[in-house]
C-alpha cells in the first residue's frame, strides 16, 4: 500500500517540475525579479508599487523620461503591469521624437515595453484615460512608434517639422 502511494507522489512532483519548466520556457523571464513577478502574476498575488508609480508620473509629466522610467521600473520590477509598461513606451516615445528626426534606439525600446503593455492587457487592449496624453491607447502608440522607425519619401517633407508631438 505505501509503495503506490510513493509513485503517485513521484509522479506528481516530476509532473510540477515538468510545468515549471515549461512554465519557464514560455515566458523567458530575464531576472530573478522577473520570474517571481510573473509567477505572483499567475496567481493574481502581484502588485505595482503605488507610491514608486506616482513618482514615475511626476516625472513623465515634467517631462524627465529617462528619470521616471527609473521610477516605473521601481514600481513594476517584473515588467507585469500593462498601464506601467505603456507609460514607460510613452516616455520612450516622448523622448526620442525631434521635428527633424526621431531617435531608432529609443523608438525600438518604446515598442517593445508597448508589445510588453499589450501582452499583458486584458484581450491585448489597453486604453488609458489620461488628459495628458495624445495617445490614449497601446495601438496608437504602437502604430506611431512603428512609423517612426520606417524610411519613406515623407521623411524628406520640410514641412516635417510643423508636425505636432502627441
Amino acid at each position: 500500500m505505501r509503495e503506490p502511494l510513493l509513485r503517485t507522489l513521484g509522479l506528481a512532483v516530476a509532473a510540477a517540475y515538468a510545468l515549471f519548466i515549461v512554465w519557464l520556457y514560455v515566458r523567458q523571464p530575464q531576472t530573478v525579479a522577473e520570474m517571481t513577478g510573473a509567477m505572483s502574476a499567475s496567481i493574481g498575488a502581484y502588485h505595482v508599487d503605488e507610491i514608486a508609480f506616482a513618482d514615475g508620473l511626476r516625472l513623465f509629466r515634467a517631462n524627465q523620461f529617462e528619470a521616471s522610467r527609473l521610477a516605473f521600473d521601481r514600481a513594476d520590477r517584473a515588467h507585469q503591469d500593462a498601464r506601467t509598461q505603456f507609460y514607460i513606451a510613452y516616455s520612450y516615445y516622448r523622448e526620442g521624437w525631434g521635428r527633424v528626426y526621431n531617435d531608432d534606439v529609443l523608438f525600438k525600446q518604446g515598442i517593445a515595453a508597448v508589445d510588453r503593455a499589450i501582452a499583458l492587457a486584458p484581450a491585448n487592449r489597453l486604453v488609458l484615460d489620461d488628459p495628458g496624453l495624445g495617445m490614449k491607447s497601446a495601438d496608437e502608440l504602437k502604430a506611431e512608434l512603428e512609423r517612426g522607425v520606417t524610411r519613406d519619401a515623407s521623411d524628406f517633407n520640410p514641412l516635417k517639422i510643423f508636425r505636432p508631438r502627441k
